[in-house]
């Protein structure tokens, strides 16, 4: 059986692009109506949703609303991408041990929105990419894999961040196989 997965994201999209170019995608969210995550979706001819929390009564309302999508869709997998709030008690109680995040350091180091930018700045020699399973804490869920990113003398902090997403773009791939994700049959009409 072919896993369900549909993609969170809050920004550019550029890790959903990587998915959604090797796997088959049931939606996109974005908790912003204007995030370029939606024009990607667009272009890949994904479907996307869009809503914002301020749009309802409360996180609960919010949440709800995300559970009858991830229902409707019949969701076996949420993959985090760059979704920047913090998964609350009602997603997580209808989908726990079925949402994982992609952090952008090697957890249990850095974790929380700036993981990139406090590695830096704490003047580490190494930092690194993780995909964990989601649980009631800040990137605190079980580890799925993890891979190191070293600084370079030459490092920028822009160079960091950039070799820190290449490594984003080959580890989210490699654990949806591992999670028994089937990829995107090839045309062979092509």
């Amino acid at each position: 059986m072919n896993k369900k997965i549909a993609v969170f994201a809050s920004g550019s999209g550029s890790n959903f692009q990587i998915i959604a170019e090797q796997f088959p995608v049931e939606f996109v969210f974005s908790d912003h109506r204007t995030a370029y995550v939606l024009q990607r979706a667009q272009d890949l001819g994904v479907p996307s949703y869009a809503f914002e929390l301020k749009e309802f009564e409360d996180k609960v309302d919010y949440e709800t609303a995300l559970v009858e999508l991830l229902d409707q869709h019949q969701i076996d997998l949420v993959c985090l991408a760059g979704y920047m709030k913090i998964v609350g008690p009602t997603l997580l109680s209808a989908y726990e041990g079925r949402i994982i995040n992609i952090h952008p350091a090697y957890l249990p180091e850095f974790p929380g929105a700036h993981g990139i930018q406090d590695a830096w700045e704490a003047g580490v020699a190494e930092s690194g990419v993780t995909i964990h399973w989601v649980d009631s804490g800040v990137d605190t869920g079980q580890v799925i894999k993890q891979v190191r990113v070293p600084r370079l003398p030459d490092d920028t902090i822009d160079t960091f961040e950039s070799r820190i997403h290449e490594a984003e773009y080959s580890l989210y791939p490699e654990v949806l196989r591992e999670l028994g994700v089937a990829e995107k049959q090839a045309n062979l009409l092509q």
